[in-house]
Formats: C-alpha cells, sequence, structure tokens
C-alpha cells in the first residue's frame, strides 16, 4: 500500500466534502466577521483591529489584546466564540469523514457490507 495512494484519496474526499460544505462554512464565517466588525465599531476599534479580534476568538486563541468592555460586545464575543468552534468542528469533521472514506477504500472489511450495488 502507497501512502501516495492513500493522500491522494484523503485529498480528494477531502475537497468534494468541503465544496458540500462550503456555503454553509462561508456563511459561518462572514458571520464572525461582521459580528467582529460590529464589536469593533462599538468598542472604537480599526476594521483590521476587528477582523483579528474576531479571527482570534473565533478559533478561541484569545490572546487578550483586544478585550470588549461593553456588555452587549461581550455577548456578541460570546457569539463568535461559538460560531468559530462550529467553523473549527465542521472542518474537522469533513477532514476525519475524508480520511475513514480513503481508509475504507484501501483497506476493506472482510464481510462487510459494500456500498456498491
Amino acid at each position: 500500500m502507497h501512502p501516495q495512494i492513500l493522500r491522494h484519496k484523503f485529498h480528494a474526499g477531502l475537497f468534494m466534502g468541503l465544496r458540500i460544505i462550503w456555503p454553509i462554512l462561508s456563511m459561518l464565517l462572514g458571520l464572525l466577521i461582521a459580528a467582529g466588525l460590529l464589536v469593533g465599531a462599538l468598542e472604537g476599534w480599526s476594521i483590521p483591529d476587528s477582523v483579528y479580534f474576531a479571527l482570534v476568538t473565533g478559533l478561541t486563541i484569545g490572546y487578550g489584546d483586544f478585550a470588549p468592555t461593553l456588555l452587549v460586545t461581550r455577548v456578541l464575543a460570546i457569539g463568535i466564540g461559538v460560531c468559530g468552534v462550529v467553523c473549527t468542528a465542521l472542518l474537522a469533521a469533513v477532514a476525519v469523514g475524508a480520511l475513514a472514506a480513503a481508509f475504507r477504500q484501501e483497506f476493506p472489511c472482510p464481510g462487510a457490507p459494500s456500498a456498491e450495488p
């Protein structure tokens, strides 16, 4: 078994999965950025700082160099964090599914029902 074949099948499955979830993923990313811009506007931050805050908060890194002070912006920051966790979970689910499919193609289980008609 060649690792290159397995890698190729994984990449093919990954890109197929990303094509399927791209509308959902792009909507979530747009929502994340929009919420970050709203937080930045309410807090008086620049646009690059607001986008940076949204991405760092969405990835749940939270360096702390930008922190919302108003109650409404703190609530929005929680929403940004939840949105980022959902984005990360979607990407992880697609990657795990692609890897599992690649392994099933390369190492079929004897006696398992096949998906082919």
